[in-house]
């Protein structure tokens, strides 16, 4: 939109030359812009987003979904010369303007990253909803648009064009990713492996965690994480498979003991090798990780508890018990006017209450969907009903809830909402700062995080050292006898309601005398996507650790043109998933008041 003359070279990605002779061809006119325009010299090939020539002048433009201040950018060097997470983005563009300065040596090229700007600001409403992601049968992803749309209607710009010159130039200099070679001998280096078809064997260590070619081997499928390993250490894959020294939940020593010290599995540690640190009452986090080792080098699934810690810890709530999970989105383009990119939108609630005499209620939820509304401050007026209800503790699982009730405050500073004070006082009543408010507060009911409980006093050899409630959930149903025989029962007859469920559902079930995850006998809520593949989808996106699913189900449903069958299917989906977060706490309590008692 903001390039109409562009002209997009499309089709026959497999064939390089013929990218490159119509790019050539194109490039031959004096002014021009060209997306996805392709260069090819001595066997080096790169595609460009956008590129925009006026002369010999070049504009080089990288789009990435990521966000940036852009009003207060200034590099994205660090005083030692890194460039942090930003590191693998400015490689290909230096990549590109080196093999494009090769095919045009008198070109003056500069560099920028397009980005969206979080300072920015949208001034029309429904934005995101005028661009919709499409796949073609060139399995390329593209953009439907409507055909009268003009630069008009996208109103005030929210992108930003970042110089990374600088950047740039200093990878061209030094080189830092690899200081023993020039980064012209770098890319002669690949280029040679590659020509010639030699595997590229990078030494083997902590890197090795974020492994994209890690996959379970099978006789049709290879995993190339397997054959590093294996040629390096010179162990079966069987071996290979032992648990690894990065595998230890938040070791930041695994770094220096695995590529300095080569001690890549957990049954090459001992104590020694942890700085320990015990803490009166509670699981410290370097006695975790002594538990985690010795249980896995012992072959031992008991889970170990710190029983009379927790007793203390639960002894302190006030009943009854509120159990609160929220479904959130965070956009490049907003949703709706007068938001930013990547502001959090609040469309979704689940609370749950337990009593102290045993019953469990679900006793309220939230759901806006509506197309060009923004629910947060509707959002936060239902939950203030809804938790005021009671003055019971409060309860969320890790720090999600906190940061977005913290992001409402902040927007409600900025609105104009007749009861603007009252709820900035419920969201202190119920929450604690973030790091990056200008006010400082701790609220009477600050939530209690689950999370920090397991971490606390609690660890289970099933969930492979993470904490996350999809590893904990089923690693406390695989233990409790309690929970087993409750939910194998149909909600009926088991003293807890429910909004989304009818009375015969059986959130337990078996499969080969194992317990089936409860998330798994929810239909996904989009046909051929699990959950996990959601997740994938979106993880380069910025703001987004989790709820994949429900994020891409709220974008769904600001289409207007979306039938009132297929809506309200997704919104049933959507709550069922969300009360089963908040009753998946309830069961996760349920368990530790098992075992104090």
């Amino acid at each position: 939109m903001y390039f109409p003359d562009g002209i997009a070279i499309l089709g026959e990605d497999w064939n390089y030359q013929s990218l490159a002779d119509k790019t050539q061809e194109l490039l031959l006119q004096e002014n021009i812009t060209i997306f996805e325009a392709a260069f090819l010299i001595n066997d080096l090939f790169i595609r460009v987003d956008i590129l925009h020539k006026q002369g010999n002048n070049i504009r080089l433009i990288e789009v990435k979904a990521k966000s940036i201040n852009a009003t207060s950018h200034n590099s994205f060097l660090n005083k030692n010369g890194g460039m942090g997470g930003w590191t693998s983005y400015l490689y290909d563009v230096a990549f590109q303007k080196y093999v494009m300065q090769l095919c045009y040596p008198d070109w003056k090229i500069s560099c920028e990253l397009n980005l969206a700007n979080k300072d920015a600001v949208a001034s029309v409403n429904g934005l995101n909803q005028l661009f919709r992601i499409t796949q073609n049968s060139d399995l390329r992803t593209g953009i439907i648009k409507p055909d009268s749309l003009t630069i008009d209607d996208l109103g005030e710009p929210i992108l930003a064009y970042i110089d990374i010159n600088q950047e740039i130039e200093h990878i061209h200099t030094n080189n830092p990713l690899n200081l023993d070679k020039s980064f012209e001998e770098l890319v002669n280096f690949y280029l040679h492996h590659y020509k010639m078809d030699i595997k590229i064997f990078t030494p083997i260590g902590h890197h090795c965690k974020g492994c994209e070619f890690h996959t379970t081997p099978t006789p049709s499928q290879k995993s190339g994480f397997h054959e590093c390993w294996t040629h390096q250490l010179n162990l079966s894959e069987t071996k290979i498979d032992s648990p690894k020294t990065y595998e230890i939940n938040n070791f930041r020593g695994s770094k220096k003991l695995m590529n300095e010290e080569e001690k890549f599995f957990m049954h090459q540690l001992t104590e020694n090798d942890l700085s320990l640190k015990l803490e009166a009452g509670k699981i410290s986090t370097s006695e975790r990780q002594l538990i985690q080792i010795e249980k896995e080098n012992n072959n031992d699934t008991t889970p170990y508890i710190e029983i009379e810690g927790l007793r203390d810890e639960i002894n302190s709530w006030v009943y009854p018990l509120n159990f609160i999970d929220f479904e959130t989105s965070a956009v490049a383009i907003p949703f709706t006017k007068g938001r930013t990119p990547y502001e959090q939108t609040a469309f979704q609630f689940s609370h749950h209450i337990v009593y102290e005499d045993g019953r469990i209620e679900h006793y309220s939820e939230y759901l806006n969907t509506s197309p060009g509304e923004f629910p947060n401050f509707d959002f936060i007026r239902a939950l203030k009903k809804s938790l005021e209800s009671n003055n019971g503790s409060i309860f969320r699982y890790h720090n999600h809830e906190n940061t977005i009730v913290n992001a409402i405050y902040k927007q409600l500073l900025n609105s104009n909402e007749p009861d603007t004070e009252e709820l900035l006082e419920f969201i202190k009543s119920i929450s604690h700062n973030t790091g990056n408010s200008s006010s400082t507060w701790s609220g009477e009911r600050d939530m209690i995080d689950l999370w920090k409980v397991v971490k606390d006093y609690y660890y289970d050899p099933y969930t492979k050292g993470s904490n996350s409630i999809k590893s904990v959930l089923p690693a406390a149903l695989n233990s409790s006898a309690f929970l087993q025989n409750k939910y194998s029962k149909p909600i009926k007859d088991i003293n807890l309601t429910s909004k989304n469920f009818p009375d015969d559902f059986t959130f337990l079930k078996m499969e080969e005398n194992q317990i089936i995850n409860p998330y798994k006998i929810l239909p996904p809520l989009f046909n051929n996507w699990t959950d996990e593949q959601l997740e994938q989808t979106i993880s380069e996106l910025d703001e987004i650790a989790n709820g994949g699913a429900a994020l891409v189900a709220y974008a769904k449903l600001q289409y207007q043109e979306m039938s009132i069958k297929e809506r309200n299917e997704i919104k049933k989906g959507l709550l069922k998933y969300c009360e089963l977060d908040t009753l998946a706490m309830v069961m996760i309590y349920e368990y530790f008041i098992e075992v104090i008692n």
